[in-house]
């Protein structure tokens, strides 16, 4: 039984139908997993000391992910044919929290996932950072599973 909570910096992501087990699966950080519901307030008539706040829908924020800039990649491609074409092919994809053996302690799986926004760091001929590539992806919902 673990009583310590699980480390953030050991993590799997694996889109569906793209890239699997190459380059195209390996960030170094993953933002944007979170979840809250939408409110709509009631005033009441004649009470003064409150207001109603009823739940509207679920709301997911943008999903991003960073890695360093890679020449050719699968993934990005995917990115840039919705952004040149506008025909977008969405698609699903796990993000796993790992144990120390590499096992996935929690699964997020992520639904109906495309490309809103890619981005590459600045470049600064001052400093001898990686490139890094960001890439914003909007999706509908994730589920959660904890193995």
């Amino acid at each position: 039984m673990e009583i310590y909570p699980p480390v953030s910096f050991y993590f799997r992501v694996s889109f569906n139908g793209i890239g699997s087990g190459t380059i195209d699966t390996q960030f170094q950080s993953v933002a944007g997993l979170s979840v809250e519901m939408q409110t709509e307030t009631i005033a009441e008539g004649g009470e003064n000391r409150f207001e109603h706040v009823l739940p509207i829908r679920s709301k997911y924020n943008d999903l991003t992910l960073k890695r360093g800039l890679f020449k050719d990649s699968e993934l990005i491609s995917w990115c840039f044919d919705a952004f040149e074409s506008t025909i977008i092919n969405p698609v699903s994809l796990d993000i796993s929290m790992l144990n120390e053996e590499g096992d996935p302690l929690f699964t997020w799986n992520v639904v109906h996932a495309w490309p809103k926004k890619w981005s590459v760091s600045d470049l600064n001929a001052e400093s001898s950072a990686i490139a890094i590539e960001s890439l914003e992806l909007y999706y509908r919902y994730f589920r959660v599973s904890k193995s």
